[in-house]
């Protein structure tokens, strides 16, 4: 890696997998994935707030397990938001931090293609519409306790 600023990322042309950052092909296959909703990470990232049983045993997992976690640009977007109104504890930096520490997480960009798919996502908020939509492109569970999030159609919501 020639950038040590660099993340990992989850790239549309290695949609079922991760990039050359983590060092693993595009056609290893991993027990698990999910995107973490922001609520969920900010929630994980700061151990604070309740878990669902089901994505407490994933989180407490992730490290011994070949689980992958993405977080879409929005959530990261929405801590830096948040952050700066004095609304969370999480800070970006410290989101982008806890993200650089291991592999088991990879930050999902927003393509054309995951825009083209929120244009069919029937959602009311415009942030929860693109992660949602980022979920549906790259054909990943959500971890989530947005109980809303359950009635759009090809979602996989894990929470209880």
């Amino acid at each position: 890696m020639s950038d040590s600023n660099e993340l990992p990322t989850w790239t549309p042309s290695c949609k079922r997998s991760v990039n050359n950052f983590a060092k693993r092909p595009c056609h290893e296959v991993f027990d698990m994935e999910y995107l973490l909703d922001t609520v969920t990470m900010i929630r994980h990232f700061t151990g604070t707030g309740r878990l669902g049983r089901r994505a407490a045993q994933i989180l407490e997992a992730v490290e011994s397990s070949n689980h992958t976690l993405v977080i879409s640009v929005i959530s990261l977007m929405e801590v830096m938001y948040l952050s700066e109104k004095n609304r969370i504890q999480l800070n970006l930096e410290d989101a982008l931090d806890a993200i650089e520490s291991t592999s088991v997480y990879m930050i999902a960009d927003l393509s054309p293609e995951i825009l083209r798919a929120a244009e069919k996502v029937q959602f009311y908020e415009l942030y929860d519409r693109l992660i949602l939509a980022t979920a549906r492109w790259l054909e990943l569970g959500v971890i989530s306790s947005d109980k809303s999030f359950r009635d759009v159609d090809g979602i996989q919501v894990v929470w209880n």
